[in-house]
Order: C-alpha cells, then sequence, then structure tokens
C-alpha cells in the first residue's frame, strides 16, 4: 500500500486530477461550442438591425431578421452574384485568400486593411417591393486594431439610418466610446455626399457647428479618441469608394425598386 505522503501518492493523485479536470473542460467546450457561434452570430444580426433601426420589442430576433435579404456583390463590377452560397460565405476566408480578394498600396489602403475581398455580404430591406435601407459591411484599424461594424443607408443611398460596430479593440472610456448610444444617434441624418457630389463624410475633431457648411457630413469627435474618430473616418472613406461599395451603389440607384426574388441589379 503506497503512503499516503509518498511523492508518488502525490503525483499519482495530482495527475489524475489534472486529467478529470481536462477532460470536463473539453468536454463543456465541446457542448457550448454550438451556442457559442450562434451567439455570435445572433449579436451580429442585432448589429445589422440596430444599424438600420430596424429592432422590435414586439418580434423575435428572426422574425425582424427574416425581413432582410443578404445578398453576395462582386465589389468590382457592383452587380450580384448568384453562384456564391450565402451559407457557407466567409467574408475573412475570401480576405485572406490571395485567389478571391487583392493586394492594397499604401495609398489604396486608408483603412489599414491590407487586402480586400472580391466579394461582401450586403443587406437590403424593403417595404413591399421598396428599398428600404441598405447595410454594408465595414471595417477598418482603430488604434489597438480592426474595428467592425455596419453602415445602413436609406433608400436614397446618401443619408445614414446609422453605424453600428459588432467588433473593436479600442480603449474604453476613450476610443471605445464608438458604442455610445448618444454617439451612434449622431449619425442618423447624416449625409455620405456634399452638394457638389463628393464624398465627404468624416468623423472631426472637437464639435460640429450648426453653421458649418459641411455640418451635414460631419460627425462630433470622440473625446480624448482622435486616432479612432480618423480610423472610422478612413473606413468609411475606404468602403464608400469605388474600391468598396460605390460601383454597388451606383449599380443600385438604377433599380430601388429590385424585389427581393430578382437576381440581378
Amino acid at each position: 500500500m503506497i503512503d499516503n505522503n509518498s511523492i508518488k501518492k502525490i503525483l499519482i493523485v495530482g495527475i489524475s486530477l489534472c486529467l478529470v479536470c481536462s477532460a470536463i473542460v473539453s468536454l463543456a467546450a465541446i457542448n457550448l461550442r454550438d451556442k457559442q457561434i450562434e451567439n455570435a452570430l445572433n449579436e451580429q444580426k442585432i448589429k445589422i438591425l440596430a444599424s438600420a433601426n430596424l429592432l422590435s420589442e414586439e418580434k423575435t430576433l428572426e422574425e425582424v431578421f427574416s425581413s432582410i435579404e443578404e445578398r453576395i456583390v462582386d465589389l468590382e463590377t457592383g452587380q450580384f452574384v448568384n453562384t456564391i452560397n450565402l451559407e457557407t460565405f466567409d467574408a475573412n476566408k475570401v480576405a485572406k485568400d490571395p485567389k478571391t480578394s487583392i493586394v492594397l498600396s499604401n495609398d489604396q489602403d486608408i483603412a489599414l486593411i491590407k487586402n480586400r475581398e472580391n466579394y461582401a455580404k450586403i443587406y437590403l430591406h424593403y417595404n413591399d417591393v421598396e428599398l428600404n435601407a441598405v447595410i454594408l459591411p465595414v471595417r477598418g484599424y482603430g488604434l489597438w486594431g480592426t474595428m467592425y461594424g455596419y453602415l445602413a443607408l436609406e433608400s436614397d443611398l446618401n443619408t445614414i439610418i446609422g453605424l453600428e460596430f459588432y467588433k473593436d479593440k479600442e480603449t474604453p472610456g476613450l476610443g471605445a466610446e464608438i458604442n455610445n448610444p448618444k454617439w451612434k444617434k449622431l449619425w442618423k441624418g447624416k449625409e455620405i455626399y456634399s452638394t457638389n457630389g463628393e464624398l465627404a463624410i468624416q468623423v472631426i475633431k472637437g464639435s460640429v457647428m450648426t453653421d458649418d457648411s459641411g455640418f451635414n457630413n460631419k460627425v462630433d469627435g470622440l473625446s480624448g479618441a482622435t486616432i479612432t474618430g480618423n480610423g472610422v473616418t478612413n473606413l468609411l472613406q475606404f468602403w464608400l469608394s469605388d474600391l468598396g461599395f460605390q460601383p454597388f451603389l451606383n449599380q443600385l440607384k438604377n433599380n430601388k425598386t429590385l424585389s427581393m426574388e430578382s437576381g440581378d441589379v
């Protein structure tokens, strides 16, 4: 019989406990994996709907999201693509694959994303067959990492409904204020283009004055987070340019009554 105080007994008990605990943790991780994936997808759905002010307390998340049409867009041509599976489409993989992305030059890469995917999943909301909102995925580097979010536009494809971020590494109390409801409200009604048609949306340093000639294109900066604000400006300027969704928005302007069953822009 092994002495309870022997090193051998202590090692056997310690190793056994480690193995049992490892098995329990592994089993829990496996069992929770599907739930974690589901929660992450639901969080993204909430952000998509929130950006377009479509969340409802009277309906479930799935009921509201069923009013959204998901489509794949070729960023080069602005055309819808019907040959890519919506269910298995992975934007991160597409962006990292040299076959389905392009490497951006320093001059092009104002959002600091390095590669731009050739295809993107966008979201459309209709009132019957009339286009009500267009929701675009956007991303770009802030102070500490890449910020991922959704920009929602009204049917005029110029007026912003909302901007929501679902993932970022910004500093709490400073750059992370991009998630503050008060700041997010400032985006509603802002316009992408200036009166002369130039892409002009931007986050400024300080507050926008009501008598500013560019009032409709400017959003108040975040106190102590100039770099984050610049990052938001840069990611919007990139994704609304001809390297981003501009070809698609130009195509869509010619067909605002696109039905949910249609296959072409």
